[in-house]
């Protein structure tokens, strides 16, 4: 969303030199189910008559004093990029035609002079229960392309649900009540979602679930296999870095190693699975920053000794990444045989009905977190 605060005079600008604009307390949507009815306050208009409010219902909802305090260079980035548009989205009224009960009517009717605007103050809250008499009550909801996106929604409010099925939560974005709630939000002291490629409440049902198969502290949820191989060697492995793997091998994880790696000076040595010898060779020859394999293998099922493996490589400092697609959690847990990362592609058995792409990877909560930070990057979000 692009919101310019240097506008023609036809249109309402915040002050006559595009400068920034004066704040104001945010609508509160945290209260009863029913909208109180509005508190009419004034703010400057440049080149604005009363005529030209007939058909504008989009009255204009300025931010708090805390909006602009100072954040993080991210936090202030993120807010103006992602959660402004939320916030102002939900405080956004409908455009209407006619009818004395609009906003748009209310703020006209309030103007005694051509450079003062009416303002909407005190919204209770979006939530509504029943369609009975929402265009006399909602000023937002005045209009039927309104009431079908909005009428009967919870817009905003936290699902409570006693289904015993998880709900599939299908957004792309997530709601902020007020820019309070937004700024705690990017300064951790509120756990929220914010945006669909960052997390989703169905995803993460997948993601608790996983670690709790796996004994991790910690899982993500990717959109395949491939995704969670690729994004995990990306984040896991340096440039110029080296990695050992095994000759049993997916054809698209060995096609990554062998064609895009290289390509950041990652090399890799590609051992027999049964070969312990060849990898303390590679070890010692080499400064290996991750061992990767798939047990069983794909496509000879192949198992390599997880506990072995898992020691020789913790002694030189590398991380050990186990590919247990075949095996799934309730055959093989690989963490507790001393591996750092265990991956699936849950397409497969953890799927179960060939209607599913997925991926995971499970293990501790530092690296899962370096994983996922580059998968918000990478954008291989799962379908809730």
């Amino acid at each position: 969303m692009a919101v310019s605060s240097c506008s023609s005079q036809k249109i309402l600008s915040f002050s006559s030199s595009c400068s920034s604009f004066e704040c104001r307390s945010d609508p509160d949507f945290s209260g009863s189910a029913r909208f109180d009815k509005p508190r009419i306050s004034a703010a400057r208009v440049i080149g604005a008559s009363t005529a030209s409010f007939s058909g504008v219902s989009s009255l204009i909802f300025r931010f708090p004093p805390n909006f602009v305090r100072q954040l993080s260079t991210k936090a202030r980035r993120n807010c103006s990029n992602i959660g402004v548009a939320q916030i102002v989205a939900a405080s956004w009224s409908n455009s209407v035609g006619s009818g004395s009960n609009s906003a748009a009517a209310t703020a006209a009717s309030a103007i005694t002079s051509g450079d003062d605007i009416a303002l909407v103050d005190g919204l209770k809250n979006v939530q509504l229960e029943a369609l009975a008499d929402l265009k006399n009550e909602a000023s937002f909801l005045s209009s039927d392309g309104s009431l079908a996106i909005h009428a009967g929604e919870r817009l905003g409010r936290g699902i409570v649900t006693d289904a015993i099925t998880t709900p599939v939560v299908n957004t792309s974005a997530y709601f902020f009540k007020k820019t309070a709630e937004l700024i705690d939000f990017k300064e951790k002291r509120r756990a929220s979602f914010e945006y669909g490629r960052y997390g989703n409440p169905t995803t993460v049902v997948v993601e608790e679930k996983m670690s709790a198969l796996e004994g991790a502290e910690s899982t993500v949820i990717m959109a395949s296999g491939m995704s969670a191989s690729t994004v995990m060697l990306l984040a896991l492995v340096p440039a110029g870095g080296h990695i050992v793997t095994t000759t049993d091998c997916y054809r698209k994880t060995r096609i990554f190693i062998e064609t895009v790696l290289p390509k950041m000076g990652i090399t890799a040595t590609v051992i027999d699975p049964a070969d312990m010898e060849g990898l303390e060779a590679a070890l010692n020859n080499n400064n290996v920053s991750l061992f990767f394999t798939e047990s069983p293998t794909n496509p000879f099922l192949r198992c390599v000794d997880v506990k072995l493996v898992s020691d020789l490589c913790h002694k030189k400092g590398a991380i050990v990444c186990i590919d247990g697609t075949f095996a799934t959690p309730l055959n093989q847990k690989a963490l507790s045989l001393g591996a750092d990362l265990v991956l699936h592609s849950a397409t497969k058995f953890i799927g179960g009905h060939n209607d599913v792409l997925a991926g995971s990877i499970s293990g501790s909560g530092k690296l899962v977190t370096q994983i996922r930070n580059l998968h918000h990057v990478l954008g291989g979000a799962l379908n809730p």
